[in-house]
């Protein structure tokens, strides 16, 4: 049982088996949802948006003291643990230029599209004190996200939140001339149009069931912006990579979640075309999903240390 989520990262919270009983406790509703499985395991059903919500609610709660988090019904409902694996391993590449994780509000990290639900942030700060800075294009998830912070104000001084007015950027309006940041981090929209996040989504549930039943729910949350532009998570990350050129002095790190693995050449491709100095790709294996964190910088190896403190 304790290596059910072993390929997760060492220092991330969740990987064993999910406490059902002290997690019900932190939040009483998941109760309504929680069965045992054909292995003789306590679960939910991952298809069922508002039984993951309160699964989030409830891990948030106990692990992170984030008091009333919630998202609206048509937001994107993130898992939290693969959440919690990207912002360790941004962790380890950041200790590779100090020989130690660098903690507290001197690192500064902006999470490209962070959404209602302001998970990446809420962790990020959790786990290692670091300042955040959340962009999105929708008003809305600016608006819920906000709400989250009026929930807690302790954090209200370490995590801002900027609306991006513009969605032919990603880095403009959000970074000022005076800004130094230490990383940037984003889970792009994968799909490249409606229909064909429609059919992911059909595929993503039918896999949950088993195939069961011949009636498929798409049960699926997310705003357009979370889920598909056009051409898809290629075009966003190019998109990403020729303007992170503009801003090279002033971010050290830039990141991204890559999750089609054909993707790689072409953008590893670009990054040499741009004169990135070094590129990473860092490889996150969660269950039986492989994914990726295509990482960048255009700072020297002898300059790094001087950005951390």
């Amino acid at each position: 049982m304790s290596t059910e989520k072993s390929s997760l990262h060492t220092r991330n919270l969740h990987r064993n088996p999910y406490d059902f009983d002290l997690l019900i406790s932190c939040v009483p509703e998941l109760k309504h949802y929680v069965f045992v499985n054909v292995h003789g395991t306590r679960t939910i059903n991952f298809s069922i948006p508002e039984a993951v919500k309160l699964l989030n609610k409830a891990l948030l709660l106990h692990f992170y003291n984030i008091k009333d988090w919630d998202i609206p019904d048509t937001n994107l409902c993130p898992p939290i643990p693969g959440r919690a694996d990207y912002v360790h391993y941004i962790a380890d590449l950041l200790a590779e230029q100090k020989d130690k994780i660098p903690t507290g509000t001197s690192v500064k990290g902006l999470d490209v599209g962070v959404g209602a639900n302001l998970v990446y942030p809420l962790i990020a700060h959790k786990s290692y004190g670091w300042k955040m800075l959340g962009s999105d294009i929708n008003e809305d998830s600016l608006k819920n996200a906000q709400h989250i912070l009026d929930q807690n104000p302790d954090l209200s001084s370490v995590i801002e939140l900027k609306h991006q007015p513009d969605s032919n950027y990603i880095f403009r309006n959000i970074i000022g001339s005076e800004d130094r940041l230490t990383f940037s981090m984003c889970n792009p929209p994968f799909h490249d149009s409606k229909e064909s996040m429609i059919k992911g989504n059909l595929r993503k549930t039918k896999s949950l069931n088993k195939g069961k039943g011949s009636k498929t729910l798409l049960n699926f949350g997310g705003q357009q912006s979370e889920l598909w532009c056009e051409g898809g998570e290629l075009t966003f990350i190019t998109n990403m990579i020729n303007e992170s050129v503009q801003y090279s002095s002033q971010v050290l790190w830039f990141t991204c979640l890559v999750s089609k693995k054909d993707n790689l050449y072409k953008l590893t491709t670009l990054l040499k075309k741009v004169k990135a100095v070094e590129v990473k790709i860092i490889d996150m294996a969660q269950g039986q999903k492989i994914s990726r964190i295509l990482a960048w910088t255009f700072i020297p190896q002898g300059k790094r240390r001087e950005w951390l403190g």
